[in-house]
């Protein structure tokens, strides 16, 4: 048995106890250890390796997460697209908690992320308009109205440096740009991806709402947690449910993405 797959997840604990025959398998990257071992398994005739992103006991903190090694790390077993699901809170009242949202921008407001693996001497720029690929949104929204969760098609998610959570002035700022969700590992997670020409989707679960809503308490980690791990069913079910939809890798905007990218 070979130790590819075709499908990556990124995600949290607890996905892959719930899959038959799961493999753990432990894989090196030129840039160190990846969050955890990767967990292979089949669904619905589908080769699948899966990642938990903080570690399988959430030991990592999103500004410490090796981002390069867990990207390439999917890249090196064979992995063409990936699902990437995600906590997030809402920036915005019509996004309320127990929504998905399949993002198709981000604003970055990290800092000091490694976040590209070209570092020369071959000088390369990647367009990120539109990093989110539109057959895998395409597939995810279906797949979530089809089990009659609410989604939203589209959505700007702000990512942030953590592990702290914002200001209400922060927040009323990211608010007032129209942003909708507001989250800390989206970025660079998904730039990388298609640096290495993977097609790459994230759904944000909404868990509460951002303290810049008016009248809203400050949210704390617990609160998160315990919205997130209601929801977690709900969210195997559509992962179960959209993966033997994935097809083949087109030739489009992932798999050509370093067309013309460098000098």
């Amino acid at each position: 048995m070979t130790n590819q797959a075709e499908i990556g997840v990124f995600g949290g604990s607890g996905f892959y106890s719930l899959l038959d025959d799961v493999r753990e398998i432990k894989v090196d990257t030129p840039y160190g250890p990846p969050s955890d071992s990767f967990f292979l398994a089949t669904v619905a005739g589908r080769s699948i390796a899966f990642l938990p992103r903080h570690g399988r006991r959430h030991t990592i903190p999103p500004h410490l997460i090796n981002y390069r090694a867990n990207v390439w790390a999917m890249r090196s077993l064979g992995v063409k697209a990936v699902i990437s699901p995600c906590a997030a809170g809402s920036l915005q009242l019509h996004v309320k908690p127990g929504d998905f949202v399949v993002c198709d921008q981000f604003v970055d407001r990290t800092r000091n992320r490694v976040d590209t693996f070209y570092d020369g001497p071959i000088v390369t720029h990647l367009s990120s308009a539109d990093v989110y690929d539109p057959v895998l949104r395409g597939l995810a929204v279906a797949t979530i109205r089809d089990h009659g969760i609410e989604v939203h098609d589209g959505g700007t998610v702000v990512v942030i440096q953590g592990p702290r959570f914002s200001t209400r002035a922060e927040s009323r700022w990211f608010q007032q740009s129209g942003w909708d969700v507001i989250n800390m590992t989206a970025y660079p997670e998904g730039m990388l991806a298609r640096e290495l020409e993977l097609c790459y989707a994230t759904v944000a679960m909404v868990t509460d709402y951002d303290v810049g809503i008016e009248g809203r308490p400050a949210v704390t980690a617990a609160d998160v947690v315990r919205v997130f791990e209601k929801n977690n069913a709900r969210l195997r079910e559509l992962l179960f449910a959209v993966i033997p939809k994935i097809g083949p890798q087109p030739e489009d905007v992932c798999s050509t993405a370093l067309r013309g990218a460098t000098f």
